[in-house]
């Protein structure tokens, strides 16, 4: 083993100063990457962060999306919580596109989707 090896890599370790509590399950912006908290994060705590894996997450309602699209991560929807959105939504100050992939097709009215997340592959508005 290379004596600078670090970790495996599919899960991270992630520092929460985000002013609250994350909850597991939560999908967190960091920078370029987008991850998903494995477990609660206290805020000032350090947490685990998935940042490969299939998952479900919220949606914008009216998105819709096929199987295999790129989804964009809209940082102002779900009253700032984030939500995906399809590829043809205009990216806005904040938003990541290329962070996650459809794994289920997204049909309108739906709040939840299943996403696989897609590290290195990302870019920010």
């Amino acid at each position: 083993m290379a004596k600078n090896y670090v970790q495996p890599g599919q899960v991270i370790d992630y520092t929460n100063g985000s002013g609250s509590s994350i909850t597991s399950g939560t999908v967190i912006k960091m920078g370029n990457i987008l991850g998903v908290a494995v477990a609660d994060i206290a805020d000032g705590e350090q947490g685990s962060v998935a940042i490969e894996g299939v998952f479900t997450g919220p949606k914008v309602s009216a998105a819709v999306f096929a199987v295999g699209e790129k989804l964009i991560w809209d940082v102002s929807a779900n009253t700032g919580a984030g939500a995906f959105d399809d590829s043809s939504a205009i990216p806005a100050t904040g938003d990541i596109t290329g962070g996650a992939v459809a794994v289920v097709a997204g049909e309108d009215a739906q709040t939840t989707c299943t996403f696989k997340l897609t590290p290195g592959n990302t870019a920010v508005a």
